[in-house]
């Protein structure tokens, strides 16, 4: 890892940059429906993306939004977290995920939470072990169409 630096993206381009990488995790998005959801996410619901760059390369990308439940409080929940499929395993993951510890406890918000895929056995790993996250409850889903 060379100088990494993380910046928010902000910029259609900037948030066009970073599709190839955010493409490996939400693969039935196209790059149409990933900046019409972006640009929603952001105008209704406060999304925010972030992407760690090595150089000029997007490596890895984290997408949240603040919320307040009455179960959480004051909280951000991350919707996306990705790092680059040929990059992985060089703690690129760990320091945009520190980075968005900072910016929440800058920001007032008590804790961080996000869901992840039951099949994502390394994920989990990842956030239990390196990020010292605990399991707190299942999600559950129902597609209504």
């Amino acid at each position: 890892m060379s100088n990494p630096t993380i910046k928010e993206l902000q910029t259609r381009d900037e948030i066009i940059k970073a599709f190839p990488v955010m493409r490996q995790l939400r693969t039935h998005l196209d790059e149409g429906s990933y900046l019409e959801l972006v640009s929603e996410a952001q105008e209704k619901e406060g999304y925010k993306m972030f992407a760690l760059f090595d150089g000029n390369d997007i490596v890895a990308v984290i997408g949240f939004r603040p919320m307040i439940t009455l179960y959480y409080g004051r909280f951000i929940w991350v919707c996306d977290l990705v790092t680059d499929a040929n990059k992985r395993s060089k703690g690129y993951g760990e320091k945009l995920l520190s980075y968005i510890h900072k910016w929440t406890n800058a920001n007032k918000y008590e804790s961080v939470a996000l869901s992840s895929g039951l099949q994502r056995i390394d994920a989990h790993r990842f956030y239990e072990n390196k990020m010292d996250y605990n399991k707190v409850s299942y999600i559950f889903k129902a597609d209504l169409k």
